[in-house]
């Protein structure tokens, strides 16, 4: 194990973290809040100690998977402790465990919350809240490989133990200008879900909060209500986006370089359309009677499968109070989740398709067992280690779900609650149904549960 590449890393990690504290400074000041002390003090702190663990280079710079997988791994929880400083000192959340899982909730863009009511945190703790998520959304350890520059493909190891999907690859030859590829596109994006929303006449600090969330597909409100009320448009602004956020960001690039041809034929982008549209006609046919119009009807039903399938967990009306049918439809779409490669959590639209073909293919084995098939997924063989990748991951997926459940049930809640609670958090959603659903949150739960739920948030 290379220990000195991944305190040197992790410095680096504290350094960007120290920088990225600036946006709630500027705001605390901006507004004239005091809690700017704190997240002054927490930006010095992780400056010095940044500073202590890059200021000798690393002299053996080999990386490795295990130093990938440890690094990522420390990484976010290095993240996570730093970040839930501010909330912690300035008495905000005044219990350490329910700011770290706020804070974690944030960085992993998941938006479940115990801040019974959001408005009375200071301007400057909400736009943190709104920024972890676009922090998270892409990767902090992404953002470090587009900026710092390490020599050899070691860092692919990073970008492998970092990437939500079953498989990473380069969309150019340097993972270094991939990286930076990737955030160009993510940036400008926020950019322009922010321009929409202004030209919507949203206020501008919602705006921000709003767009950064949507972004990074997390779900922290600065309002009470959610989203409910804004206006229709300024809503369908933030459902088109989220949308647009759960697509795999190799499609936008390979728009970018003009092969559209090659972009729309993106297997995992039309089966995740697919999705939304047969959840968005099944959810409308069984809720229309609870809505003046089919058009207010079709307008929530989408912006709520939208930033449930994205994980962004938005909100404009209670669908708990949906059919159990919807509710059904609703639950599933969290396992789903968005593309790989894009802000979205879940199992991934990739995943389940190639679990799908594997099943039909291993059910012909048995009908046919002298015939010989590939399993192909974008028009490429996939490879036994994918499969067998596949195959490990859902297999954790499921152990550590099952466990999750059961530790979160000695809370003594209805099952509605224990399940989608975990399948919230541990897809990276935010609001669950029954006690945590989306007119409620998550500070009724014990520090058992709470500390389940952050372990699968992580």
């Amino acid at each position: 194990m290379n220990r000195s590449i991944i305190i040197y890393m992790l410095g680096w990690i504290m350094n960007i973290e120290a920088v990225l504290l600036f946006l709630p400074i500027i705001t605390a000041a901006v507004y004239r809040e005091s809690v700017i002390t704190f997240y002054l003090a927490v930006s010095c702190i992780c400056g010095v100690l940044g500073f202590l663990c890059t200021r000798k280079k690393p002299k053996v710079k080999m990386f490795f998977a295990k130093e990938g997988f440890v690094l990522v791994s420390l990484g976010w929880i290095v993240l996570s402790f730093f970040g839930c400083m501010p909330f912690w000192l300035s008495g905000e959340i005044p219990h350490f465990i329910d700011a770290l899982f706020e804070i974690v909730s944030g960085f992993t863009t998941t938006g479940a919350s115990i801040v019974p009511k959001v408005e009375e945190l200071s301007k400057a703790t909400l736009m943190w809240r709104s920024f972890s998520h676009w922090i998270g959304g892409m990767g902090i350890l992404v953002f470090i490989l587009s900026i710092l520059p390490m020599t050899g493909d070691y860092n692919m190891h990073i970008m492998r133990a970092e990437s939500p999907g079953p498989s990473v690859g380069k969309l150019v030859p340097k993972i270094r200008i991939t990286a930076k590829l990737l955030y160009q596109i993510y940036f400008f994006m926020t950019i322009a879900t922010m321009g929409f929303l202004l030209i919507g006449g949203m206020p501008v600090f919602d705006t921000i909060c709003m767009s950064l969330g949507a972004a990074g597909t997390g779900g922290f409100a600065c309002r009470n209500s959610g989203q409910a009320d804004y206006t229709l448009y300024q809503q369908a602004v933030l459902s088109i986006a989220m949308i647009l956020f759960g697509v795999n960001f190799n499609v936008y690039y390979l728009l970018l370089i003009k092969k559209p041809k090659d972009a729309f034929r993106c297997e995992e982008m039309r089966g995740y359309l697919a999705v939304i549209l047969g959840a968005v006609i099944l959810i409308t046919l069984n809720v229309r009677h609870l809505f003046p119009s089919l058009f207010l009807a079709v307008h929530h039903v989408l912006f709520q499968v939208a930033s449930i399938i994205t994980t962004t967990g938005y909100a404009t009306v209670d669908f708990n109070q949906w059919p159990e049918f919807s509710k059904c439809i609703v639950l599933l779409l969290m396992f789903i989740g968005a593309c790989a490669g894009s802000t979205g959590g879940g199992i991934k639209v990739s995943r389940i398709m190639m679990a799908f073909k594997e099943a039909k293919k291993e059910m012909a084995a048995v009908i046919h067992p002298r015939s010989v098939k590939v399993i192909k997924y974008e028009g490429k063989v996939l490879g036994h280690p994918v499969l067998r990748s596949l195959n490990a991951y859902l297999i954790l997926y499921a152990l550590i779900f099952a466990v999750s459940v059961l530790l979160v049930s000695l809370d003594n809640f209805d099952f509605a609650t224990s399940f989608s609670a975990v399948a919230a958090n541990f897809n990276n959603i935010g609001p669950g149904l029954s006690t945590v659903g989306p007119s409620s949150n998550f500070s009724m739960l014990s520090d058992l549960s709470k500390l389940v739920l952050i372990f699968d948030m992580l």
